[in-house]
């Protein structure tokens, strides 16, 4: 079992939408990763809910969470950049309160990240599968992100 709790906090905590929603990282282990916020008020709709921009957000770092988890070390991440290029959303509830997203990598993911922490490749394309839920443990949104994952040459400035 790897723990790359700390290099996801360390990654994902200091991105600037993350941080505007509150994100925060639980868990991130094996493949496997679990993140929260509190719904900040100045991120909710109409209806009090938070914005489908915010729970976006949280899905997206699940899935980065998760792709960050399926690493065997820190130092696996090093020049390595993720770009979602689709995204699937439902919208099932309204999102208040406390929230959490879980995402776990499966095996078709996982077998094609290998490779990229290996050294083996430099670029992996892979999917990833969320779910967001509130503090009753009602699913109030799920979601699927395509992801292009690259690891850059050294010495490259990379910019995401």
């Amino acid at each position: 079992m790897v723990d790359m709790t700390a290099p996801a906090r360390t990654l994902l905590e200091a991105v600037p939408a993350h941080r505007t929603a509150r994100i925060e990282v639980v868990r991130a282990v094996d493949g496997e990763a679990e993140l929260a916020c509190d719904t900040p008020m100045e991120l909710t709709n109409v209806i009090g809910s938070l914005h489908s921009g915010g729970l976006v957000a949280l899905l997206d770092a699940a899935g980065l969470g998760a792709l960050i988890a399926s690493g065997s070390h820190a130092g696996a991440l090093e020049r390595i950049v993720p770009l979602g290029t689709a995204a699937a959303v439902e919208f099932l509830a309204p999102a208040r309160g406390r929230l959490v997203a879980a995402c776990r990598l499966d095996e078709e993911a996982r077998s094609a990240l290998e490779p990229l922490w290996t050294g083996e490749t430099d670029r992996a394309r892979i999917s990833t599968r969320a779910e967001i839920t509130d503090a009753a443990g009602t699913v109030v949104c799920r979601g699927r992100f395509d992801w292009s994952v690259r690891r850059t040459p050294a010495g490259s400035a990379a910019r995401s």
